[in-house]
């Protein structure tokens, strides 16, 4: 008789320790555990650590609450002004109610890849070519209110929405380079032209003070002789006044004893360089 009531007390403790064991969870830091006792849901979720359930009644499902990257694949759309395009971007969210993420609907992760995939597409219909590769801010806001608000009612919250990469047609990538070519050529000439007219400007302004001080002429081209002296060559070239020559050819066609103005004398009139071989 006792023995047989030892061995039953083995086998009750063992069935207990057995049910204890398979009544324990282990809930992690970044989790909680949803406890749902004949279906229903066991308020409030269960705190990160070690969890005791009754076996065979309830059943605990654990929710991660880290931040979650979802890759939305690249989604083929036309612009609003009718370009096609290829754009595909990245959702970044995290749970924060995890009753809601689990009751509210089947299975989060694919609802939240499917409403993205659609406001993307949305967005790339409601945008122009120029938004989309250069004002993208503006349109990661919008995409990230658009994929928010029925997230929301799945106790998921957006914390982030960016556009990763818009792929374009090779024919208008051809034509956007084009453009940029001669948009930078434009440019180019425009900034010649205005380099020109300052130019132009200057030496109106340098001859204008030239006509008022005649020996200023004189002393820049004995600088320009020095210039030309300071290289290694075997030529030197004298500044010779034109006008003299012009008023020599005419005394001697008149006849009459050729003797330079008293202008030309004292070295001041717009000449040219003559000149004169020294090898």
């Amino acid at each position: 008789m006792l023995v047989e009531i030892l061995t039953a007390a083995v086998v009750v403790a063992a069935v207990g320790a057995a049910g204890l064991a398979a009544g324990v969870r282990v809930v992690k830091q970044y989790e909680r555990g949803l406890v749902f006792r004949f279906g229903r849901v066991r308020h409030p979720p269960r705190e990160p650590g070690l969890v005791l359930i009754v076996p065979g009644v309830d059943r605990m499902r654990k929710v991660n609450l880290q931040i979650v990257t979802l890759p939305v694949p690249a989604q083929d759309g036309i612009t609003r002004d009718n370009v096609t395009v290829r754009v595909d971007a990245v959702v970044y969210f995290k749970v924060i109610d995890p009753v809601q993420a689990v009751v509210g609907v089947e299975d989060y992760r694919f609802a939240m890849g499917q409403v993205a995939q659609t406001s993307l597409r949305s967005i790339i219909g409601k945008s122009d070519l120029d938004d989309l590769l250069s004002n993208r801010e503006r349109l990661n806001e919008g995409l990230e209110l658009m994929i928010d608000s029925p997230a929301l009612s799945w106790g998921v919250h957006i914390d982030r929405v960016e556009i990763k990469d818009v792929a374009l047609p090779e024919a208008m990538k051809r034509a956007m380079s084009r453009q940029a070519e001669a948009e930078r050529e434009r440019r180019g000439r425009v900034i010649a032209a205005e380099g020109e007219l300052q130019a132009s400007e200057k030496l109106a302004q340098a001859a204008a003070r030239m006509a008022d001080t005649p020996s200023a002429l004189q002393l820049r081209l004995l600088e320009t002789v020095v210039e030309v002296a300071a290289e290694k060559n075997s030529t030197l070239v004298l500044p010779f006044p034109v006008e003299l020559l012009r008023f020599l050819d005419q005394r001697a066609r008149e006849g009459e004893p050729v003797e330079a103005p008293a202008h030309q004398r004292q070295g001041a009139d717009r000449g040219a360089a003559h000149p004169v071989s020294t090898e």
